[in-house]
């Protein structure tokens, strides 16, 4: 799977199956997902496409994954918070820079509770973490304070 951040959007997971047919999720902003399907024998032709409220994604989540499988980070959404990865640009003002200067939890109130770089996790990054152009940073937080973190975070 790929992912593609789409800024003021959300951001667009690609998949193809194992039978060959693409697949996308744009995973928006408000908490609403896009589900498409493309044709086998034309990619770029998009068979199916249908948006879902973030209470019908949820459930299509349940159904796909259920709860005593693997808890779904999505399910933080029923305590007003949202889990959302955003992806730190090579052309981030913030490449190189440490964490604590993003003020971030000061800021928006959002948590950072890991760092993806590469094939690596790091947990719980502190203010002294220096940042990277292509990590892929969890948050969590209400909706509005991820989209004001995602703001902040795509500064050049």
């Amino acid at each position: 799977m790929s992912s593609t951040p789409l800024p003021g959007i959300g951001v667009r997971y690609d998949l193809t199956t194992r039978e060959q047919r693409p697949l996308s999720v744009v995973a928006h902003r408000d908490g609403s997902r896009t589900l498409s399907a493309y044709r086998k024998d034309d990619p770029d032709a998009c068979a199916l496409s249908v948006r879902l409220t973030s209470g019908e994604a949820e459930a299509l989540i349940d159904a796909l994954r259920p709860q005593h499988h693997s808890p779904s980070l999505l399910s933080t959404t029923e305590l007003g918070l949202v889990a959302e990865r955003i992806e730190l640009a090579a052309t981030s003002y913030w490449n190189g820079r440490v964490l604590g200067d993003t003020r971030m939890r000061t800021e928006t109130g959002v948590s950072i509770v890991a760092v993806l770089r590469r094939a690596e996790a790091i947990p719980s990054p502190g203010p002294e973490f220096r940042l990277a152009g292509g990590d892929t940073l969890i948050v969590i937080g209400t909706r509005e304070g991820v989209e004001a973190a995602a703001v902040i975070l795509g500064r050049e």
